[in-house]
């Protein structure tokens, strides 16, 4: 498991991991079942604190990506993978939701807000 950390980002440490791991896993790249680092191998292996890792597989086992076993470590959840691409669609849904709001009490109109959709999904970070 290949974690890249940027340090020309606005993003958290601890999200750039939780972010390429549920990629790695939407993919497929990661399997059901599949053991990911212990946190303490992880933070050794990017050069930062434990809790950092510890912040982002917090995250990752709320969000349902990854199961932890007191003595055995993190392994990818079983859980559905399309229930988890389902729940990250209706949180975008949530967001683009609000943003259509903010664009009809602003007047800004539907092709502006695509456009800006468009730019952000496109970028590479």
């Amino acid at each position: 498991m290949e974690i890249i950390i940027s340090s020309n980002t606005s993003k958290p440490i601890y999200e750039q991991i939780t972010t390429q791991v549920k990629a790695m896993i939407m993919s497929g790249e990661l399997q059901t079942g599949d053991p990911i680092p212990s946190m303490r191998s992880l933070a050794k292996s990017l050069h930062i604190s434990v809790i950092t890792v510890q912040k982002a597989y917090e995250d990752l086992q709320r969000d349902g990506f990854i199961e932890t076993a007191v003595g055995r470590g993190s392994f990818v959840s079983a859980q559905n993978k399309d229930f988890i691409q389902e729940e990250q669609q209706r949180k975008a849904e949530e967001c683009l939701h609000e943003a259509a709001e903010i664009g009809r009490i602003n007047g800004i109109p539907v092709e502006k807000l695509i456009e800006i959709l468009t730019l952000f999904y496109n970028e590479v970070d």
